[in-house]
């Protein structure tokens, strides 16, 4: 029996398509270039807003504490606009922060920097003292050598070409670029914060037409939860980052460090990254405490940061955490090396909240699937008894 034309059709299309589908990807691993340059610009326009967003985000954990003690004033006029009044008052604190590091915090560093520099030669010798004493100990047949490290730093600056005066330029530049962007950025998460309620009724209402119900109701819970952990997250590491830090800069400052107020600030701002960001503040302060203060005050500030970090990770963390995120050290290693490797040290931050919501996704999965395996085993082994009993009676 001949086919007719449309049956052929019918029968060629996944062919043909199959056929497109491969000349189109061929096409497009030709330009991918292109393609990677669209997407670069495209990123360019929405990292604002994406920026933006991610301020409210953070503006929108003290707002919403906030707003419950607004409501605890059982005021009618406050509680009505309680929206309006914990933005302002989160700015306000936004602004006194912008205004504190700005006149306390950046010339604190720059005084320590200038410092740093000022004494140069004087930590140089100090580094030259240490490379001394390491080659009499002759450990291992090691042995360094001072002249040729010289040598490296002076090649760098050997190497100093007109391309180099650039550089400051290009900075500016870009500094003027960032300062445009931060700008769009902040304004833009005002409004995202003042059109917070919209836009979650909005959503809401195309996962009602879009999806199932089961869909949705799985959907928001999984953001839920994400909102749930990030919230805590950022709450507690904030929280803690400034407890080590205050705990860090007193220490280094009882030692006598130049640098205290500047190495407790970047033990704290590290502390976002569990394991990896405390061990790397730690190895710097103590670099910096040893170069600048002689190999015995550096064993003082290795022993002393140690002892911080222990209080920190054992009493300190734990209280706050209060078992939210359970998760193994070797798990916590893997996400944060997963989420550098995307997304750099923003990805390292967020690393810890996703993988705590999908290692709770997994297990209700797991125990889903379990439960599932246990009833057909049940009806089996009821179905058997039934058997060996009807056996019995015959």
């Amino acid at each position: 029996m001949t086919k007719s034309p449309m049956e052929k059709f019918k029968t060629l299309l996944p062919y043909f398509l199959l056929a497109v589908a491969i000349i189109a990807a061929y096409r497009i691993s030709g330009e991918m270039g292109i393609f990677f340059d669209f997407l670069r610009r495209a990123w360019g326009v929405v990292a604002p807003f994406f920026y933006g967003f991610l301020l409210a985000y953070i503006f929108n954990i003290p707002c919403g504490s906030i707003q419950k003690l607004l409501v605890k004033t059982k005021n009618k006029f406050i509680i009505k606009r309680r929206n309006v009044i914990s933005l302002l008052i989160v700015l306000l604190l936004f602004v006194l922060l912008i205004v504190l590091v700005l006149n306390i915090v950046i010339p604190a560093i720059a005084n320590s920097i200038a410092f740093f520099i000022a004494n140069l030669p004087v930590y140089w010798d100090g580094v030259l003292r240490l490379i001394n004493e390491f080659n009499n100990l002759e450990l291992f047949g090691l042995h360094i050598n001072a002249e040729a490290i010289l040598g490296q730093l002076s090649g760098a600056f050997e190497n100093f070409s007109i391309d180099t005066l650039w550089a400051p330029i290009n900075a500016i530049m870009g500094a003027a670029t960032a300062v445009f962007s931060g700008a769009i950025a902040f304004i833009s998460s005002i409004y995202i914060l003042i059109e917070k309620e919209n836009c979650k009724a909005y959503l809401n209402k195309l996962l009602k037409v879009f999806a199932s119900d089961r869909v949705r109701v799985t959907t928001i819970d999984i953001f839920s939860k994400l909102n749930k952990n990030f919230r805590q997250y950022i709450h507690t590491q904030t929280i803690d980052g400034m407890i080590l830090g205050t705990m860090a800069t007193v220490a280094l400052f009882i030692m006598r460090s130049p640098f205290a107020l500047v190495l407790g600030l970047m033990l704290g701002i590290v502390n976002y990254i569990p394991y990896f960001g405390s061990i790397f503040g730690t190895l710097v302060a103590v670099l910096v405490v040893t170069f600048t203060q002689g190999l015995t005050m550096g064993l003082i500030a290795a022993v002393a940061l140690f002892v911080i970090q222990q209080i920190d990770a054992n009493i300190i963390q734990p209280k706050l955490m209060s078992g939210s995120f359970a998760l193994s050290p070797l798990l916590v290693i893997i996400s944060i090396t997963i989420g550098g490797a995307f997304a750099g040290i923003f990805g390292m931050i967020i690393a810890i909240p996703i993988i705590a919501v999908l290692k709770d996704l997994l297990d209700d999965v797991v125990a889903y699937v379990a439960h599932k395996k246990s009833g057909v085993s049940d009806e089996l082994e009821g179905q058997v008894e039934l058997d060996f009993q009807e056996a019995d009676q015959e």
